[in-house]
């Protein structure tokens, strides 16, 4: 009979994956019993293996993307089925984010300190994918961007735009600066609001902490929602657009810029939603295409995931260049966590796993057509 490493060994063989193998992605065992905990507890087991460094890989990236473009990629999920089970119970049966326990990724995740993501962002403080077509570095994907934005919702000076989920204000004072806009941005972290009003100090912005359902002083000439969209849950996701869409003039447009999965899942990855962000689960094509009937009509989908990957691995390098400024505060298992969750990401869009979305929509059509803008 064979033993819990050789199992695993021949089902990742299709990915030309050894353990303990020559390659950069070939798994280094340093803990024989990894593969127990894994067998007895899925999936999890990996990454928190790697946290405690019973397992270590030169090529997280590459090892991530190997597995889940293999064809045994369904088997290898399937090593212990109850956890992904027990996620989909949970998103099928509660309705994760509503409004008392969207709080908890504010706290988890976006409020454990500024310093951090100073550090590891780029200088306007961004979290979200950039866009890297004829730019070289994350500051200038990160301004290619916000300025791609601005520009497929057709910003002019003077005009009131909502920015749901608004982190440190990137986009606010982007727009502002650069457009002399005015602009509303909401968020539920208390770090990311306070950091936020600093940098938007004399301009035309108003930061306010406040979850999304509580926004009711519209209409507002264009609205966006960039990288927040993954925090809303398929239960609130009517809620979220029909919100939208009351907030929004009728001549108005919505950009949404949101991680994507290639299908549709009520399963959120349990590493993830344990140690990085909780109660999270990212949309399909078909759920926001069924949240948005009868409310907008779509007028353009753009899909540059390739571009999340260059964006991880940029916030990576900052990370770890700026390691020895961070480690009196986080300590060594945080910056293995860290750098799993980076690095694994970035393998899951090297992969096409996962997918980043800029959908732009208007509520009763844009007269003429819109104009795509890339």
């Amino acid at each position: 009979m064979k033993n819990h490493k050789e199992v695993l060994q021949e089902l990742l063989e299709p990915a030309g994956v050894v353990l303990d193998g020559p390659h950069a992605w070939d798994p280094q065992i340093r803990d024989e019993r990894i593969f127990g905990r894994i067998f007895s507890h899925g999936l999890i087991a990996v990454g928190e293996g790697y946290m405690d460094g019973s397992w270590d890989v030169a090529d997280l990236p590459e090892l991530i993307a190997r597995v889940l473009r293999s064809r045994q990629a369904r088997k290898i999920r399937a090593i212990n089925v109850i956890p992904l089970a027990l996620s989909a119970l949970r998103h099928r049966l509660l309705n994760l984010q509503g409004k008392r326990r969207a709080k908890e990724v504010a706290y988890r995740h976006y409020d454990i300190g500024n310093d951090l993501y100073e550090r590891m962002l780029d200088r306007r403080m961004a979290y979200s994918c950039g866009y890297w077509k004829d730019v070289k570095d994350l500051d200038g994907a990160q301004e290619a961007k916000l300025d791609l934005i601005c520009r497929k919702i057709g910003l002019k000076q003077g005009e009131r735009v909502l920015d749901i989920g608004c982190g440190w204000g990137s986009f606010a004072v982007f727009a502002a600066e650069r457009y002399g806009a005015h602009v509303v941005g909401v968020t539920i972290s208390k770090e990311q609001a306070a950091l936020a009003r600093e940098r938007a100090a004399g301009l035309p912005v108003d930061i306010r902490l406040q979850d999304y359902r509580d926004i009711a002083d519209g209409p507002y000439d264009k609205i966006v929602s960039v990288g927040m969209f993954e925090h809303v849950g398929h239960k609130n996701y009517k809620t979220f657009f029909r919100l939208a869409r009351r907030l929004l003039k009728d001549d108005g447009l919505f950009l949404l810029h949101a991680i994507g999965f290639k299908h549709t899942s009520l399963i959120a990855d349990p590493w993830i939603d344990k140690y990085i962000f909780p109660n999270g689960i990212l949309p399909s094509a078909a759920q926001i295409a069924a949240a948005t009937d009868r409310l907008f009509v779509l007028e353009d989908w753009h899909n540059f995931g390739a571009d999340y990957e260059k964006t991880l691995l940029a916030w990576f390098e900052n990370f770890e260049r700026h390691w020895p400024q961070l480690r009196e505060k986080y300590d060594e298992r945080f910056f293995r966590m860290w750098k799993f969750y980076l690095l694994s990401c970035a393998g899951a869009f090297r992969a096409r796993e996962s997918q980043l979305w800029q959908i732009v929509l208007s509520p009763r059509g844009v007269s003429g057509g819109y104009t795509a803008v890339r």
